[in-house]
């Protein structure tokens, strides 16, 4: 199962899983031909690459690879919309609480290795 791990990430969290596949639940603030600068549920905004990814909605999760600490190749979005605002507060606390080591059993992630580099 480690092998198909995608964690839920805020953009606080990207510098340490360069290359890892990562869900990265945000607001859309700006759409341009291939790129989508958005928010990240920590307030930081996220670069996503999403040529040939469509983005239709204000609020998505955006699953891709992650280039650098501030940067996403998306593979796909899914919407997150619904009727008004999301609480981006209470998404970034629960993407807090995953990482906690009393709930390793629950929430599976990438295990660092002895060099520092992540893995599966």
């Amino acid at each position: 199962m480690n092998e198909h791990i995608s964690m839920r990430v805020n953009s606080a969290r990207l510098s340490s899983i360069k290359g890892r596949t990562v869900r990265l639940p945000c607001k859309v603030l700006r759409l341009s031909d291939d790129i989508a600068i958005v928010e990240a549920s920590d307030g930081g905004q996220v670069e996503i690459q999403r040529k040939n990814v469509d983005v239709t909605a204000t609020y998505v999760e955006v699953i891709g690879s992650v280039v650098d600490a501030s940067t996403i190749k998306a593979m796909a979005t899914l919407p997150l919309d619904s009727e008004g605002e999301l609480d981006m507060q209470l998404v970034n606390d629960v993407i807090e609480l995953t990482f906690e080591s009393r709930f390793d059993k629950l929430f599976p992630r990438y295990k660092e290795t002895e060099s520092g580099f992540p893995t599966h």
